[in-house]
């Protein structure tokens, strides 16, 4: 070896024995955090997760269901008749809000074609659909339903009753369109 490579050697070998006692260190401090922790952990694990299991089957209680829905809608009155303008209306909103995940045919892009959801559902419960996504679908049965068969959460968009009850219009009036009448 050249005289050149013998601090070389030293510097390593210091490098090497300083490493393996940093490594011996940590491992004895791991061992020792380890020993003085109680084996009660895993009973607090348990009872922590059987607690919140509790609380979650205490939120799930049953909602007698009413084809309501939940949300700030309890009650509407529809006439017989279509209000043209606020369908026109509900149609925007439609378009700029709805339109990228649901089609007004039976056909399924993320969400379900709405085709017949009028038939299908209550007025009520179509706006508090609309407007509440997140409640229904966790307390709502047929929006649970719903959820489970699409697999996709409803994205809630901020919509308003009043624009809520357009968007309804603009169904009510697709669903009629679709019968001929």
């Amino acid at each position: 070896m050249t005289n050149q490579s013998k601090p070389l050697n030293k510097i390593l070998r210091g490098l090497l024995q300083n490493s393996t006692r940093y490594s011996v260190m940590a491992l004895f401090c791991g061992a020792l955090l380890m020993s003085c922790s109680s084996g009660d952990s895993e009973n607090n694990a348990t009872e922590s997760q059987e607690q919140s299991g509790l609380a979650h089957q205490q939120e799930q209680a049953p909602v007698e269901d009413d084809g309501k829905g939940i949300g700030p809608v309890s009650s509407i009155e529809l006439s017989a008749d279509i209000d043209d303008a606020l369908a026109a209306e509900g149609k925007t909103i439609f378009e700029g809000k709805c339109s990228a995940c649901h089609q007004l045919t039976d056909q399924k892009i993320v969400g379900p074609g709405l085709l017949g959801v009028t038939e299908k559902r209550k007025p009520e419960w179509i706006m508090n659909m609309v407007i509440n996504p997140e409640e229904m679908t966790k307390k709502d049965p047929t929006a649970k339903k719903l959820l489970a068969e699409h697999l996709t959460q409803m994205t809630n968009q901020n919509i308003n009753e009043k624009d809520a009850r357009a968007i309804l219009e603009f169904l009510r009036l697709n669903d009629l369109q679709a019968q001929g009448k």
